[in-house]
């Protein structure tokens, strides 16, 4: 036994995201995630809700498919690829992870616009506690319905609590309307105009 513990632990260390099993996506499905949160972060990510993937490893944007780290390496947000894994380490470049609506589902179309309403007003309370300079919403979508914003366009919206806001493309594979080069471009944006590299 003690020799499959060690091997365990080199498996782990090796490739610390596990596939999860179906088991493990419907024991995680309505379950929330953690947020990796702080005060006065320059940018804190703000995904439309965890997907069931993500939920069942305990690490964000983990479902694989899923452009977000390509996305913040390639913009010049981080100065290195992070892996799912490495989720945490965002908070030593400033930089922080929520959502707007906590349970985790396969798709985010499951969402109903109530749970994005209401979950905007978790998010408010959220930035009036952590008081980040920038909060980037991932998603313009579901930006629109929780914010009451229904032309928004991608870029600059409303500040909120004295937060600037701005919305982005959803990095998920499942949509379509951008390539890995368009998230990174729109991105960068957002880099350009927090003013502050990773």
């Amino acid at each position: 036994m003690p020799d499959q513990l060690n091997h365990n632990r080199t498996v782990n260390r090796l490739n610390p995201l596990r596939k999860p099993t179906s088991e493990d996506l419907q024991a995680a499905y309505g379950q929330p995630m953690a947020d990796i949160i702080g005060p006065n972060l320059k940018i804190l990510f703000c995904g439309i809700n965890p997907s069931i993937y993500s939920a069942a490893v305990c690490h964000h944007f983990a479902r694989p498919g899923n452009r977000f780290w390509k996305t913040l390496y390639g913009a010049g947000l981080t100065p290195r690829l992070l892996t799912p894994a490495e989720d945490r380490e965002l908070l030593k470049f400033g930089y922080g992870l929520t959502n707007i609506a906590a349970p985790a589902t396969a798709r985010a179309d499951e969402l109903s616009q109530e749970d994005l309403r209401q979950g905007y007003l978790t998010l408010a309370q959220k930035i009036q506690q952590y008081r980040p300079k920038c909060l980037a919403v991932l998603g313009i979508s579901a930006y629109r319905t929780a914010f009451k914003q229904p032309r928004a366009r991608v870029g600059p919206q409303e500040p909120l609590h004295g937060t600037l806001v701005w919305a982005l493309p959803n990095p998920s594979g499942l949509n379509a309307h951008y390539q890995l080069d368009g998230l990174q471009r729109v991105y960068r944006e957002l880099l350009d105009a927090v003013g502050d590299k990773g």
